[in-house]
This record gives structure tokens, C-alpha cells and sequence, in this order.
């Protein structure tokens, strides 16, 4: 099958593709807001909760936060898929990126958890690698240093047992790796949406 386009025509498919691509990636501005500050607040309830017995010391606001944020992606996510009529390639690649990371996170966790041992640095290193990946793919700097602060907050969480340094390394890694991110993406999504 062969098409003959003229030279502008080939260049308002291109622009009407990169357009597209914006509008897909800015639109990811939810996720990294809302697992941000889900985080952070599991973070901080789980510094505040350590003394007391039970479940919530034990990672019941992560569970509470885990829960809520999957029913919450779940829900826009589908409300977003049956919006956009065009499916964008690097959209499925960076949703295999982020389900790869949640299965190993999953893994990570049960493996840890059973052995009586903290995740949370080993998590914060594996979120590195989508939020660096998802930076390259978008060609977003914001991302990309996010997903090195990730691996350097991970590296030195590892290294402290102390309860406070470990809650203001994984709330700072969040806030600059995800939500200042977040909010970048949310003001370009503005500027595609209003052009």
C-alpha cells in the first residue's frame, strides 16, 4: 500500500502525533501526584504509628495507601483510556514499565516482609528505575533527576536505621522525585489543553 503525502501533510501527521504524545504523557501528572502524596502521608503515619502495637505499626498505612491509590489509578485510568480514541505507542510501553515495577515491588515486598526485614530502601532503589525510564521516555529532566534522587535516597535509607532520617530521605526522594514532577507535568497539560 503505498501513500503519497505532500511534504505538509507529512508535517501535520507529525505534529498532530507529537501533540497526541503531550497531551498522553502530561496526563500521567495524576499518578505521580496522587502516589506522592499517598506516600508521604504513609511515610509520616508509619513514623508517627512506630511506637504502638499492631497492624499499623507494622505497615498498615502502606496497605491503606497501596489499596487506595490502585483503586484510584484504576479508576481514572479506565476513565482516561475510554476518553483518548487513539492509543499511543509509548503509552503502553511506559504502562509495561510501571506494571513491571509493581509485580517486582510485590515480590520485594513479600520476600522482605517474610524474613522480618524493612523494604523500604530496597523499594525506594527499585522506583528509580520506572521514574528514570518513564523521564527518558517522555524526554522530562524533572523525571529523570527524580528517578536518581530515588536511587540516592534508596542507597543512604539502607545505610540509617534511624526512624526520622529514614522518613524525611523517603518524603524528600517523594516530593522532588514525584510530586514537584507532577506539578511540572500538570502545568504543561494546561498549556497543550489551552493551545
Amino acid at each position: 500500500m503505498e501513500t503519497n503525502m505532500t511534504p505538509q501533510e507529512s508535517l501535520q501527521l507529525i505534529e498532530s502525533m507529537i501533540g497526541q504524545a503531550k497531551k498522553s504523557f502530561s496526563r500521567m501528572s495524576f499518578y505521580f501526584l496522587l502516589w506522592g502524596m499517598l506516600l508521604i502521608g504513609a511515610m509520616i503515619a508509619t513514623y508517627l504509628l512506630r511506637g504502638v502495637e499492631g497492624v499499623w505499626s507494622q505497615g498498615g498505612a502502606w496497605g491503606v495507601a497501596g489499596a487506595l491509590g490502585g483503586v484510584i489509578s484504576s479508576i481514572y485510568g479506565a476513565r482516561q483510556d475510554k476518553a483518548e480514541s487513539v492509543a499511543n505507542p509509548m503509552d503502553r510501553i511506559t504502562g509495561w514499565v510501571w506494571a513491571t515495577f509493581v509485580i517486582t515491588m510485590i515480590i520485594m515486598i513479600v520476600c522482605t516482609s517474610g524474613k522480618g526485614q524493612d523494604p523500604g530502601a530496597m523499594i525506594t532503589l527499585l522506583t528509580g528505575l520506572p521514574t528514570f525510564l518513564t523521564g527518558q521516555i517522555m524526554r522530562f529532566r524533572p523525571l529523570i533527576l527524580g528517578g536518581i534522587l530515588f536511587w540516592i535516597a534508596g542507597i543512604a535509607m539502607y545505610f540509617t536505621g534511624d526512624a526520622l532520617t529514614l522518613t524525611l530521605l523517603y518524603c524528600g526522594a517523594m516530593l522532588f522525585g514525584y510530586i514537584v514532577p507532577g506539578i511540572m507535568l500538570k502545568r504543561q497539560e494546561d498549556v497543550v489543553r489551552t493551545a
